[in-house]
């Protein structure tokens, strides 16, 4: 039986073929069409581009606003907050001059000073340690493990004597002086290019270090910067330090200023920080 059903879908498929190729053929033959076509998209994109650019330039213009604020601020917010307290900077691993001056910069503002910083040698040989350490309390420092710990005892990160004695196995920098610290810095780099063994000496002698300072109560926070990579965060964390993962920039010196002054947490703006900010107590002035 004949079915007038597909002959007029098949008749209405043919028709819309037609039109459609008239349409395009008309496009095709006729340049002023096409003209006026391309005339339009090239307005309607000058146009989304122009407005983009505005408000590049207004967002630009607010960014700029609120960072002369909060440089402004910044002073006020962290005044006194370390006032007369010696802090230590150290280095895990390699030296950074740009996180050696944010340390000292959000330091200096909050009326502390950095009095000792100083550079663990890596890779460490603690048997050589160990060997300057005989006859000492901390003889055992040439252990794995055991080492670090006794390197912190008190608020001081070594006696004199001993210091003396095994810096330059030790550390591969120092300046400052020696005393009780009210507070310290912790920079750490991931171990590099270093055995299997040697890596291991490393973290147990920078872990005793960490605990032993901890163990002294001096508020200890771990920093680097925005772009470090791997990030430490999570080994700070492990370790119970408070921690900065952007000591680069304004909130990260003012976090870093609250942290060493008591505060504890992660702060920064990677995924591993808790807040931007630690709280911050307001108190109004009283006549």
């Amino acid at each position: 039986m004949y079915d007038y059903r597909y002959h007029a879908l098949s008749l209405a498929a043919v028709l819309l073929a037609l039109a459609v190729g008239i349409v395009i053929g008309v496009a095709i033959g006729d340049s002023n069409l096409v003209s006026s076509a391309k005339s339009g998209i090239v307005r309607d994109l000058g146009s989304e581009v122009g407005a983009a650019q505005r408000q590049n330039g207004q967002l630009r213009a607010q960014l700029s606003a609120e960072e002369a604020f909060a440089n402004d601020l910044y002073p006020i917010a962290v005044h006194g907050l370390l006032r007369g307290r010696p802090i230590g900077l150290v280095f895990l691993g390699n030296t950074s001059n740009q996180l050696d001056g944010a340390v000292r910069n959000a330091i200096s503002q909050a009326g502390g000073d950095v009095v000792t910083v100083v550079a663990v040698r890596e890779p460490v040989d603690l048997a050589s340690l160990g060997r300057d350490a005989s006859g000492t309390r901390y003889a055992s420092v040439g252990e794995p493990g055991a080492g670090g710990t006794q390197l912190v005892s008190g608020g001081q990160a070594l006696s004199h004597e001993l210091l003396n004695r095994m810096r330059g196995d030790l550390l591969s920098a120092f300046d400052g002086q020696l005393g009780r610290l009210e507070g310290l810095v912790v920079v750490r780099a991931e171990p590099t290019g270093m055995s299997p063994e040697a890596a291991q000496s490393a973290d147990a002698l920078e872990s005793g270090l960490v605990r032993g300072a901890v163990a002294a109560g001096a508020p200890t926070v771990g920093v680097e910067l925005t772009s470090s990579e791997p990030s430490q965060i999570p080994w700070y964390q492990s370790h119970g330090l408070s921690s900065v993962d952007d000591v680069d920039s304004t909130a990260g010196r003012a976090a870093l200023a609250y942290a060493l002054a008591g505060s504890h947490g992660s702060y920064g703006v990677k995924g591993t920080a808790n807040s931007l900010l630690p709280p911050v107590a307001v108190t109004s002035a009283h006549p």
